[in-house]
């Protein structure tokens, strides 16, 4: 299926003109290293202190998340003091973590769904985040939709995009049962024609989903801004592997060292961002936390 509609060839057209907002510093090993704050979200430690964590243990990339943000407001904190907190430590905001009901079906919902992207989205470009995730959040459950519904949806989001500067990732859920495999989303991508459109992946979707590690080949380098990098342990079958069974890279048996070099990119360094939701590592020291992914992340790289 994926020779007969081409995707390959779309793939690669997408973000032939990549804009200012995608560009990152050389590591030199086509990678940059970030920090999802889900990795130390069960600490509790609220929107600055998480920063201050991720910046001590030797990030410069982090990914946020919106809800996170919004709490720091409604307690006092300003858009423009979050923008001076995280330049003072030195951090760029890759992109942020939201779950507005863009893709959902009844269409007073999405509107609702829409509504909320649009606000967040004008948020986040006030502290220099030119990303978000757009998961199928809402619809994870069915009804299963008609890949050319969710691509005129996704459209409308990068048109919104586009005029905010916060671009949406296209993401996929291995657990939904929509955009749960890699050949979905990149369908989509690639149906938009739009030259910003991005699928946003991760090891443990790609294992929970079915996907084949070797789809990746038919991603291609212009469509992938950001890659959610974590492990998973043997003896779990996908049916029943949950968020919390995510571990360190290396940890566990996702082939990592397979997938990092399809998706590395020389040229425009990969952001790769450690995800996890591990209950266990919620009881640790966060800054210990934040060290050992790093750690581990670039252990498996290099």
């Amino acid at each position: 299926m994926l020779k007969t509609i081409g995707l390959a060839a779309g793939a690669a057209v997408i973000g032939e003109t990549a804009s200012a907002t995608d560009s990152a510093p050389k590591t030199g090993d086509g990678f940059v290293y970030s920090l999802n704050m889900s990795t130390i979200r069960g600490h509790s430690l609220g929107f600055v202190k998480e920063l201050e964590v991720a910046a001590k243990a030797g990030f410069a990339s982090v990914e946020i998340w919106i809800d996170t943000l919004q709490t720091y407001l409604k307690g006092g904190g300003s858009v423009t003091e979050a923008k001076k907190i995280i330049d003072g430590l030195g951090l760029k905001i890759e992109d942020a973590i939201g779950f507005a009901p863009w893709l959902v079906d009844d269409e007073a919902a999405r509107k609702k769904g829409l509504e909320q992207l649009q606000q967040e989205m004008e948020m986040l470009a006030k502290i220099g985040c030119h990303r978000i995730a757009a998961p199928p959040a809402g619809i994870t459950k069915g009804p299963v939709l008609d890949l050319d519904v969710v691509t005129e949806r996704y459209l409308t989001i990068l048109k919104m995009g586009e005029q905010t500067g916060v671009m949406p990732q296209l993401e996929m859920w291995g657990g939904s049962q929509n955009l749960k495999h890699i050949s979905q989303v990149l369908y989509v991508a690639a149906q938009t024609g739009n030259a910003n459109a991005r699928v946003l992946l991760d090891v443990f979707h790609i294992f929970k989903g079915g996907s084949s590690v070797e789809s990746l080949d038919y991603v291609g380098h212009h469509a992938l801004d950001i890659f959610h990098v974590n492990d998973y342990p043997a003896g779990i079958n996908p049916e029943v592997i949950s968020e919390p069974d995510r571990i360190y890279c290396g940890d566990g048996v996702a082939p990592l060292k397979q997938i990092l070099q399809k998706v590395k990119n020389v040229e425009r360094p990969l952001v790769i961002s450690f995800e996890v939701f591990n209950k266990s590592y919620y009881a640790q020291d966060a800054l210990t936390v934040a060290k050992t992914a790093l750690a581990k992340m670039k252990a498996v790289a290099s």
